[in-house]
């Protein structure tokens, strides 16, 4: 597959609207369709890419004009091309022009800022270069271990009442508890703190003093640090090379808390949701067909975190989707429709299991630079919540889920599920529902057989001492127990001590 071309172009304008006829006349200025009003966000996409093709134009609030890419070449040529395209609103010609006030509801997304997914040239090198340094420090097999104790802490909240919300009750927390570690700040975790992140990312009539809560929180994260420095983000953002200032410090870790916070926080709940009401995506998992890390890049294709992405503008005029794109103009990264152009996804039942070319983590010199730890918290988290609770059931009828969507993404209001109750665990155990069985025996593929048992019971003058059977013949049933054999220290397999690594034990 090939996108089309997108070479500069000096063609005459094309017309400001759709022609004569088109359903969308009457719909704003130009009959063109207004984002914010939509219902049905993923209908709408693929309304306009009938109507205009892989690049449509939109209004946003305020009836401000965008472009909106649809088509999964066209997004990866938009990301992929800063020569042409940038993050940088200052160049936005609306914005500009007066057409974008300060109070618009877009302006805290779209409003350029010292931060790098804003930054171009060299100034983006040595800020990202900093975030990207800072990441390359976490020690992945500790994070999954805390990943694992994290999910063991919160399951034990409500294990023994048989039934939760695992929006409320898990998928927003999990996120916050990792995330407050990772950045150097864990006494901070509580449920106040995932509220006002909650609130802030909603843009309520609160969300300013929601902000202004998990500011103060990282503003004395970054004071404590500047005064003594310790082995977390927070940290190795600080003594850098690239020498950070403390706004500059503090913006970032903003940036990366909000933005792991919201993309996993979806990416746990649309996984599990999945789990809950597809029967054959459960089965698969069950029956070892699909891993956990498989079944979130399956969601990550159908279900992104992030449905569009605030925003690109282009340096120069260029063509993009056969639509002329002019300086200035803005344009919607979209990962939700990209990845369901019928250019790459003729079959949208069929899966994608090892594909992982979706448009969920964006691309280009601006691609997330935490979506490792999006999808260790989600592999992890999900793996060790299903071993806790391997009965747990939706509670209620698809059709009376909500959800709470906008431009940018779609969040699962609640997911109540019921299970059977079970006691709190330790935290420091591996995630299990039931007791481990004694291994069977010793012998492990690869070495030598074990002697027949005959002899063995015979050379031991413990178990020669207690009265046996004139013959013994291998049974199903286990032996009467004998105080030697069961106080015998048994070793793990190669499997077992590999499953025990990977999962952070």
């Amino acid at each position: 597959m090939t996108p089309e071309s997108h070479a500069p172009t000096t063609t005459d304008d094309l017309p400001s609207g759709p022609p004569p006829g088109c359903p969308a006349h009457g719909l704003g200025p130009g009959g063109l369709h207004r984002l914010h009003e939509a219902e049905d966000l993923g209908a709408l996409y693929e309304q306009l890419r009938d109507q205009h093709g892989p690049v449509a134009p939109v209004l946003l609030h305020d009836d401000v004009p965008m472009w909106i890419v649809l088509g999964h070449a066209e997004n990866l040529h938009m990301v992929r091309s800063p020569s042409q395209f940038c993050r940088d609103s200052r160049i936005w010609t609306p914005l500009r022009e007066g057409l974008v006030k300060p109070d618009h509801p877009l302006m805290p997304h779209i409003a350029w800022q010292p931060i790098a997914s804003h930054a171009e040239g060299d100034e983006h090198k040595r800020l990202r270069g900093a975030v990207m340094g800072a990441i390359s420090t976490i020690d992945f097999r500790s994070l999954r271990r805390y990943i694992n104790r994290s999910t063991q802490t919160i399951v034990n909240r409500f294990c023994e009442a048989g039934e939760a919300d695992l929006v409320g009750q898990f998928t927003e927390h999990l996120p916050m508890a990792v995330m407050c570690e990772i950045l150097g700040m864990p006494e901070e975790y509580s449920d106040r703190l995932v509220e006002a992140a909650r609130d802030a990312l909603k843009g309520t009539d609160t969300s300013l003093a929601s902000h202004s809560y998990v500011m103060d929180a990282l503003s004395r994260l970054t004071a404590t640090r500047r005064a003594r420095p310790e082995e977390d983000l927070a940290s190795y953002l600080i003594t850098h090379p690239a020498r950070l200032s403390d706004d500059e410090v503090r913006e970032h870790l903003r940036l990366v808390l909000f933005a792991a916070y919201e993309a996993t926080t979806n990416l746990l709940s649309n996984v599990l949701l999945t789990v809950l009401i597809d029967p054959r995506f459960r089965a698969q998992l069950n029956g070892g067909q699909m891993t956990v890390p498989e079944a979130v890049e399956q969601s990550l294709w159908n279900e992104p975190p992030f449905s569009t992405v605030f925003a690109y503008f282009a340096k120069q005029e260029t063509e993009l989707g056969g639509q002329r794109i002019r300086r200035g103009d803005g344009l919607l990264f979209a990962p939700l429709p990209a990845n369901v152009d019928p250019r790459v996804r003729p079959d949208l039942k069929a899966s994608m299991q090892g594909n992982r070319s979706h448009l969920a983590f964006g691309g280009g010199p601006h691609e997330c630079p935490g979506q490792d730890i999006g999808r260790s918290i989600a592999d992890v988290g999900v793996d060790a919540l299903l071993m806790r609770l391997p009965d747990v059931e939706l509670d209620c009828d698809q059709e009376e889920l909500r959800w709470t969507a906008s431009i940018a993404s779609r969040h699962l209001v609640e997911l109540p599920v019921q299970f059977a109750p079970r006691p709190p665990q330790d935290v420091q155990e591996v995630p299990n529902h039931k007791p481990v069985a004694a291994q069977r025996s010793d012998w492990q593929i690869g070495s030598a057989q074990p002697p027949a048992a005959a002899p063995a019971v015979a050379q031991s003058p413990p178990v020669a001492a207690q009265p046996q059977p004139a013959q013994v013949q291998p049974q199903p049933q286990p032996v009467p127990p004998q105080p030697a054999v069961a106080e015998a220290p048994r070793r793990r397999g190669v499997w077992q001590r590999f499953l025990s690594w990977w999962r952070g034990y």
